[in-house]
């Protein structure tokens, strides 16, 4: 097997990053020929197309993502080499790269990485948004350092990992003041016959509330389904119906939506949780975000 050429891997990154060889070609100073030619031995030597067309653009086939994941971290990695010889830097970054699924809510994804930002190294955090499947996926091949989730490790999914408990809390239930005062009775009653909003099937949240909904025989309407909870609070923020959030940034949601917290209960308990490939953690980022979660967590039990 040859060896990989940089080269032709600069202009493949270049391309994928532009959408265009014309445009790539403007920023690399050579000509569209030069790069397309040289982007057709590149695909040939992998003996894969790495894009097709797409009316005037160009889009990657699946063997181009796969390579683009590469160059990114490549080029990343160079980049950081040159600071370091340039003597920008003190030391060397630390690089966090975090899956973040798609149900976990953004104001507690970014509460369970606030240690990591505060350690002494310099550090650059990588988050990708996507489906828990997709990004255990990307988790077992070492395209990320750890998943951030709203539920353990599926027993369905065949890959293997570990998932680490960070933190847990229970649940209040928010309105705007105008909807709120439409059912003014005393909660959870006020909720019976309200439009509620709830997440998607996909958020571990879902069940729970609709099995603690069934035991308190309270009905409610279901006005919304969300697979984005940023979406969901917008939609309650504008008055479409009540909805629920993690108790732990509740001052966060009423301060940002402009709502009021109508009812908090601690029989549905929200968990997130840290997955990994490795039994012991060892990224010093992902051991300070487990480390601050137990610190809190055996603080709460003190209380």
């Amino acid at each position: 097997m040859s060896a990989l050429n940089y080269k032709h891997l600069h202009y493949f990154w270049t391309v994928a990053k532009s959408g265009s060889i014309a445009r790539a070609a403007e920023q690399l100073h050579v000509t569209p020929q030069t790069i397309s030619g040289q982007l057709s031995l590149f695909e040939a030597m992998q003996g894969e197309a790495l894009f097709r067309k797409s009316g005037r653009n160009l889009e990657l086939t699946e063997a181009g993502r796969l390579v683009l994941s590469y160059a990114d971290d490549i080029f990343a990695l160079g980049q950081e080499l040159e600071e370091v010889l340039h003597h920008r830097p003190t030391e060397r970054t630390v690089q966090l790269r975090v899956g973040v699924s798609d149900a976990l809510p953004k104001a507690v994804a970014y509460r369970l990485l606030e240690p990591a930002l505060k350690l002494p190294q310099t550090l650059r955090v990588n988050c990708r948004e996507g489906k828990l499947d997709a990004l255990l996926a990307d988790l077992a091949t070492h395209k990320l350092d750890v998943v951030l989730s709203d539920s353990s490790m599926p027993p369905t999914v065949n890959v293997r990992g570990y998932s680490h408990l960070l933190a847990e809390c229970g649940i209040s239930f928010f309105a705007t003041a105008t909807l709120s005062a439409q059912y003014p009775a005393a909660f959870p009653t006020n909720l019976e016959r309200a439009p509620l909003l709830l997440p998607g099937e996909d958020a571990a949240l879902r069940a729970r509330l609709l099995q603690w909904l069934d035991q308190h025989n309270i009905h409610p309407r279901i006005a919304g389904e969300f697979d984005d909870s940023a979406l969901m609070c917008a939609f309650g923020q504008a008055g479409a119906g009540f909805f629920a959030a993690p108790t732990s940034i509740a001052d966060m949601v009423m301060r940002q939506y402009d709502v009021q917290m109508v009812g908090q209960t601690d029989e549905i308990r929200e968990q997130f949780y840290a997955i990994s490939v490795q039994r012991k953690l060892t990224h010093p980022a992902v051991l300070a975000i487990s480390r601050a979660a137990q610190g809190q967590r055996a603080g709460e039990q003190d209380d």
